[in-house]
């Protein structure tokens, strides 16, 4: 079987180790394996690469991803979609696995519109925002990236019992925000899936100054609704009668090794898409649910809401203050 394996939209730490058990695992099955540089696009680019298993040597504790991503606005369109379909078929693929978050999703559905071969997708984005598995490839390593920025950050903190308000990646989910939360201490999280209400956070804080903690951090996720860590902070400095200061940290979130848990959940979801190729199964997305391997179709990883467990929100509120 003739198999492409790319990645898309966003990097995030564990997508090489992906790559590396869909090669080495589709090779020891007799798989021809063609890895594909540059998302979608390098499909239409025929930016094709025979994959060997020294090919993918060195690279499981690499952050990022070897085969390098993007988002295509060509792919996007419809001709584009009939573009890269036409050229999977001239060049003899019988499969495709895309390692990537919402979008990869939505493009693989719609590339198995118009292509006869089989299609399946792994959750590979920091967000974590994913309908059909516990956790995506790379947020592990997120979070932890997070949590040893904040903990050198709370050296400044401490020394000056100073307010910080921590911005993290979430334009439309909190995971990362009320992972962080809990984990690091803080006395509120703003999360896109919940209101904000500032006056009652103004209360937390001021509670919490009154009971002798000097070091404060809110964590916010970047799509809360009453906007970014600036925008809010200068909205709590008035409430609270003094200066918060930001840190935005932005792609450091991103980037570095991966975590022993996103090395180890890449690499079986990577062998698990390998097996279900070959097994004929296409237009799912593999996942991990209660340390089970798990299948959802496209559709459904948008269409579901991925929500925040309630007893998070419940543990965060109570540990506050």
């Amino acid at each position: 079987m003739k198999v492409g394996v790319l990645s898309s939209g966003g990097d995030s730490p564990g997508m090489n180790a992906c790559i590396r058990a869909v090669t080495r695992i589709g090779l020891h099955k007799k798989c021809e394996v063609i890895g594909i540089h540059g998302g979608f696009q390098g499909i239409i680019e025929r930016r094709f690469e025979k994959m060997e298993f020294g090919t993918v040597s060195k690279i499981l504790h690499r952050g990022g991803t070897c085969l390098t991503t993007g988002r295509s606005e060509e792919f996007k369109k419809v001709e584009g979609t009939k573009k890269a379909a036409r050229i999977l078929a001239e060049d003899a693929f019988e499969g495709l696995i895309a390692i990537g978050g919402d979008g990869t999703m939505h493009g693989l559905a719609a590339l198995e519109e118009y292509w006869d071969g089989k299609v399946i997708g792994a959750p590979g984005t920091i967000d974590n925002d994913l309908y059909g598995t516990d956790y995506t490839i790379g947020f592990d390593t997120a979070v932890n990236n997070a949590l040893e920025a904040i903990d050198k950050i709370r050296d400044t903190a401490e020394s000056f019992s100073r307010v910080f308000l921590i911005e993290v990646m979430g334009r439309n989910s909190g995971m990362i925000a009320i992972h962080v939360g809990i984990a690091s201490g803080a006395s509120a999280v703003l999360l896109p899936e919940t209101p904000t209400d500032l006056d009652a956070i103004a209360k937390t804080i001021q509670h919490s100054r009154a009971v002798g903690k000097s070091t404060i951090f809110v964590i916010v996720a970047e799509g809360d609704e009453e906007g970014d860590a600036a925008t809010i902070s200068e909205k709590l400095s008035s409430r609270i009668g003094e200066k918060c200061r930001v840190s935005v940290l932005g792609y450091i979130q991103r980037g570095g090794n991966p975590t022993h848990y996103d090395r180890l959940l890449a690499s079986r979801l990577g062998a698990f898409a390998i097996d279900c190729l070959l097994a004929g199964t296409s237009g799912v997305m593999v996942g991990e649910v209660n340390r089970k391997l798990v299948l959802t179709p496209f559709e459904e990883t948008w269409i579901q809401k991925k929500e925040i467990p309630g007893w998070m929100l419940d543990l965060m509120h109570d540990l506050s203050g």
